[in-house]
């Protein structure tokens, strides 16, 4: 029992058990198709026999070659090299093994063609396919046997590893092979040992021995590598997932359209820049639609230019030509009551023809959604409305604003502002804005190419909900917050409510 005691066999048989499973990943693949013409409650039972028998088959081939190797006595001579039974066994052995690493790292680098198999009808006796998984496992196994002959020098540490490997193979072949198949450098990394073991075992024929710790110390840094590789592979995965998909996306399409492009001038250069800035801009604003709820791009209530049936025909007009909108709710009384969406050219041809006025209220009914709909959903919504507005309501019907196509192409290309209405973020220069109380974060986040200004639990969309909830509403004309490296200065107020703010930001 010393040889326990041996840090080398320990080594060994880890290693050894690793290999016998990365070697046997193609045989579960083949036995997984076998077993499927069976009927599913007998493949479990067929793999589980088939590979059982198939070990104690390779246990048996395992003690007839490390019999075959002890035949020491010459038994050819080539020029001046003399082999023996043991030689021939380890050279072809080893010839075997380079062979098999060489085309199977060929296969795995050049690429192979899909195999497709198709199932059939009639399922295949259970007998018959047993005998074709332990048939099948023979093929298999000699490598497994060679690898094993190769690697250790004692017996038991190789059936051991053959015992656990077939054990680890049954319990989790499934995972197993997905394993090998997200890590395929897993599998170059086992073949390069396959590869190495194959010249020992050339170099033991022709008698030059070649001490198993070099061998081992080889294999130990390289695992030791790919370990950490596997873990760097995980922590970047693991850091990239917290940046939004719409991000990620945005970067990704900006690669393919541009990444390679090389300006060959100063304005070439300085032009190509500022339109990957645009598609920037647009990609995530398209990115952002799936996320951001129609309350994020509304008009607000506020800002919302109506028509009141109970004023005269004269107040109507007057209120008509004193904005420069196409579209004007008709309500009675309120904003909450609204009856219509007209046109202002058609509503000022009838205003002085109550029957036609009726007539045209009834022809435009209004539309209505949640103010928590997203504006995915809500582009459908939009097209049915075929250029009208939109009305946005909230749990209790009262509505809060309004939405229109423009303001979807707004969401994605920036603002347009109409005759009235101004900018809601000015840039000053490169590091400082002027923006409306009103401005929306998510327009925020794409100028400054910011990640996380908004999340979706927050009770929060635009600039001055921001500032509030950063100060619990204690806010007056001067307040200053820093929020996720982004300065915000209270500039103007009207009565309760931030109208301008200054924002400074250094990327």
């Amino acid at each position: 029992m010393e040889f326990l005691l041996d840090p080398g066999i320990w080594v060994g048989l880890l290693t050894l058990i690793v290999l016998e499973i990365v070697l046997g990943i193609d045989n579960l693949v083949f036995i997984a198709i076998l077993a499927e013409k069976l009927p599913p409650e007998q493949r479990d039972k067929a793999r589980v026999i088939g590979l059982s028998l198939a070990l104690i088959m390779r246990l048996g081939l395992l003690f007839a070659i490390s019999w075959l190797v002890t035949l020491t006595q010459p038994l050819i001579t080539v020029f001046d090299w003399t082999f023996s039974g043991r030689d021939l066994i380890l050279l072809f052995g080893g010839l075997f093994l380079v062979y098999k690493a060489v085309t199977e790292l060929h296969e795995k680098i050049e690429g192979k063609p899909e195999v497709k198999v198709t199932t059939n009808v009639v399922y295949a006796s259970f007998t018959a396919v047993v005998a074709q998984i332990v048939i099948l496992d023979a093929v298999f196994s000699l490598d497994s046997v060679i690898t094993a002959i190769g690697m250790v020098d004692n017996i038991y540490v190789m059936m051991v590893a053959m015992v656990v490997a077939m054990a680890v193979m049954l319990l989790a072949s499934k995972s197993l092979t997905a394993f090998v198949n997200r890590h395929p450098t897993v599998v170059i990394l086992c073949l390069s040992f396959l590869l190495l073991i194959g010249i020992s075992l050339i170099a033991e024929g022709f008698g030059f021995h070649i001490p198993k710790g070099y061998i081992y110390s080889g294999i130990g840094v390289a695992i030791l590598i790919e370990a950490f590789n596997q873990f760097t592979q995980r922590n970047a995965i693991k850091h990239e997932s917290k940046i939004p998909l719409r991000h990620r996306t945005a970067d990704n399409i900006l690669k393919l359209m541009g990444g390679r492009i090389e300006a060959e001038t100063v304005g070439q250069r300085q032009a190509q820049e500022t339109f990957a800035d645009e598609e920037r801009y647009m990609i995530g604003g398209v990115l952002t639609l799936a996320e951001r709820t129609v309350a994020s791009i509304m008009t607000p209530r506020n800002q919302i230019s109506w028509v009141d049936l109970n004023d005269s025909p004269e107040q109507i007009r007057e209120q008509v030509l004193s904005v420069p909108h196409s579209l004007f709710p008709v309500c009675r009384g309120s904003l909450d009551k609204v009856i219509s969406i007209v046109r202002a050219k058609e509503l000022i041809d009838v205003l002085d023809s109550e029957e036609d006025l009726k007539a045209l209220i009834k022809r435009h009914r209004p539309i209505f959604i949640f103010q928590k709909m997203k504006v995915i959903d809500a582009i459908n919504t939009l097209r049915t409305s075929k250029g009208s507005l939109v009305l946005v309501t909230d749990e209790f019907g009262a509505v809060q604003g309004l939405i229109s196509p423009l303001d979807v192409f707004e969401a994605i290309a920036g603002e347009f502002p109409d005759a009235d209405e101004q900018l809601d973020l000015v840039k000053m220069d490169d590091q400082h804005w002027k923006a409306s109380g009103m401005l929306d974060l998510y327009q925020l986040e794409l100028e400054l190419g910011m990640l996380d200004l908004i999340e979706e639990d927050d009770g929060y969309i635009s600039v001055s909900g921001l500032i509030l909830d950063q100060t619990q509403g204690n806010v007056s004309v001067g307040t200053e917050i820093e929020f996720n490296g982004i300065q915000f200065k209270v500039t103007e107020m009207d009565d309760n409510r931030i109208k301008t703010v200054e924002i400074f930001y250094q990327p």
